[in-house]
């Protein structure tokens, strides 16, 4: 049976992801071998400038790319939130295991919700989306950007901040669930397009493990995933901007919802559109059209304008 190299980013939640990837294949196929290739993004190497100002897509991925093109790896586990919409010629996603909670999750000096912080407290995060949608729910707080791994961000809790703002599905993985104290629900906090699922990428002429990890799909996973990503790429977004997108299944009936916002959480878009779930590609255009057509064309355009100087 084949020896499986597994690229993945070096921080402890990707390799947490990775090894998770690894102990499923050889659960499903025990003969099969597996190595983890650790590698280090751009994204990783830059910490002290907010991702917003980074620029450039795929700051987490492109040289995980690079690894699954030029043959040092057979395979790469993601993020999803993290992946551009475009990929390298010859490569895909392949597989989308079952998603964990899409949700934002949050940390207080209080130890209590949000609502329990003074006025002008601080919110760790370095998420556009999550800027804009806390600065139009509670304008009283001041945001402030912070980076890092997520035991990194969590430890600015009471030196650098007042409260931080995480992925749920990266707390539960890790395990840190016990040093939270409350979820941002969808219905308030539109989480980042395909928070909380990982992807599988593979090089589309490898059939032979193509056919090994097409057994971790998780259909369901990849339907609503197919619609979030649709929804990003009709807005031409990275990871960078305040987009926000999460849908859910009712059956066949696929419900997604999208939103685009200002930074200062002046203007929030926020629609939904329902259809099937075979159509979901084209719920997530659908949805994108008409979030633009509300002036989300506008909100995107001063952003990238304002980024890009």
């Amino acid at each position: 049976m084949p020896h499986i190299r597994i690229a993945t980013r070096k921080s402890p939640l990707a390799l947490w992801q990775a090894e998770w990837v690894s102990a499923e294949l050889t659960r499903l196929y025990p003969d099969v071998t597996t190595e983890l290739v650790k590698i280090m993004t751009r994204g990783d190497k830059i910490l002290d400038v907010p991702l917003a100002k980074v620029g450039g897509k795929g700051l987490f991925t492109k040289e995980i790319d690079e690894a699954l093109l030029d043959g040092r790896a057979d395979i790469a586990v993601h993020s999803m939130k993290d992946v551009p919409t475009e990929l390298p010629a010859g490569t895909s996603i392949r597989v989308h295991p079952e998603r964990e909670d899409a949700r934002d999750i949050y940390a207080t000096v209080t130890g209590g919700d949000l609502d329990s912080l003074p006025e002008n407290a601080t919110i760790g995060t370095s998420s556009l989306r999550r800027i804009s949608q806390i600065n139009a729910k509670y304008p009283k707080f001041q945001c402030v950007s912070i980076r890092g791994n997520i035991q990194t961000r969590r430890n600015k809790l009471g030196t650098e901040v007042d409260a931080v703002i995480l992925a749920a599905a990266g707390i539960k993985r890790m395990g840190m669930e016990a040093q939270m104290h409350g979820y941002l629900e969808v219905a308030d906090v539109l989480p980042a397009v395909a928070q909380g699922t990982l992807g599988i990428q593979t090089r589309d002429e490898d059939s032979v493990t193509n056919a090994l990890v097409d057994k971790l799909n998780h259909v369901d996973t990849s339907d609503r995933t197919r619609a979030e990503r649709a929804f990003l790429a009709r807005l031409e977004g990275g990871c960078q901007v305040p987009i926000g997108a999460y849908a859910t299944l009712d059956g066949e009936k696929l419900f997604l919802d999208g939103l685009v916002g200002s930074v200062d959480g002046k203007i929030l878009i926020r629609r939904q559109v329902v259809g099937l779930r075979a159509d979901a590609a084209d719920l997530g255009v659908q949805l994108a059209d008409e979030i633009l057509d509300l002036g989300a064309r506008e909100i995107l355009q001063a952003l990238y304008a304002s980024q890009s100087t």
